[in-house]
């Protein structure tokens, strides 16, 4: 299982690591396209779409991102254009993400499976977007943006590992606890305040909040950030068990599947984005 979760990790940065530093923001945008695109066939499928469903729905998703950027990545590239989409995306995870997670309405209720059905276009054009326009900003910063939800899950987990004793949610995912999320957020905290000082790989997200936020607002926004990153995550998790599967699919040998490494980033770069605009 490790050897396989190695050598997943290593063909995805084989392809992914070159695309972000080297390749033009059409050929980033491409490569995140074709991975939103699964995305959503994997989100048809916890949403129990049956026979051609999920196939379907991922080509609507695409459908509706290529409709979305009028030429190409143009609209990607322009962040007031991208707006509508980062701020229904925001509405989304701000008052429903969490209602959801807090009633856990079953997927049987059909009202609920065609409201996620529909949000979950939404989300993914607006997370390409979001990563586009980012890549735009430059490889310093979408890579610190990316950086800041990895930081918050590693920092959980070996907080959690550590210290966690409080559990989190645990009808959802019972391993999380209070513990583990304010170590992640406590590990984001010092590296993004020891980016601004000093003055690393700028511009970053780090430094941009500063500029546009100040300091006091810039530890509020990143401590929001790191909250919708666990939403994210824990959204992805009642979905999963509510469709009585472990992983989002088996795309990614030992990884599961592309929701299950991008969860935490769908509620995370729309809002970054919405904030700096």
């Amino acid at each position: 299982m490790l050897k396989t979760r190695v050598i997943t990790a290593v063909v995805l940065l084989a392809v992914f690591l070159p695309v972000t530093l080297f390749a033009p923001v059409g050929a980033f945008g491409a490569l995140i396209a074709f991975v939103v695109v699964f995305a959503a066939w994997e989100w048809a499928r916890l949403l129990k779409l049956g026979g051609a469903g999920p196939v379907i729905y991922a080509l609507v998703a695409a459908v509706a991102l290529v409709a979305s950027t009028r030429f190409g990545v143009g609209l990607g590239v322009d962040s007031d254009g991208a707006r509508p989409f980062y701020k229904a995306a925001a509405i989304f995870w701000v008052i429903a993400g969490p209602f959801v997670l807090l009633r856990k309405p079953t997927l049987a209720q059909g009202v609920w499976r065609n409201f996620l059905l529909l949000a979950g276009i939404v989300i993914f054009v607006a997370c390409w977007h979001a990563l586009v326009a980012a890549r735009v900003q430059g490889v310093s910063f979408v890579l610190s943006l990316l950086l800041l939800v990895w930081l918050a899950d590693i920092g959980a987990y070996f907080s959690g590992k550590a210290f966690g004793k409080h559990k989190l949610a645990p009808a959802i995912s019972p391993g999380k606890t209070w513990e583990g999320a304010i170590g992640g957020w406590v590990v984001v905290m010092i590296v993004a305040f020891a980016a601004v000082f000093l003055h690393a790989f700028e511009p970053t997200l780090y430094s941009e909040l500063w500029a546009h936020w100040g300091a006091v607002r810039t530890l509020l926004v990143l401590t929001l950030l790191v909250a919708f990153s666990v939403v994210g995550d824990l959204f992805e998790s009642m979905l999963k068990r509510q469709a009585g599967v472990k992983d989002s699919s088996g795309l990614l040998p030992g990884h599961g599947g592309v929701l299950d490494r991008i969860d935490a980033l769908l509620p995370v770069l729309p809002l970054a984005m919405l904030l700096l605009g």
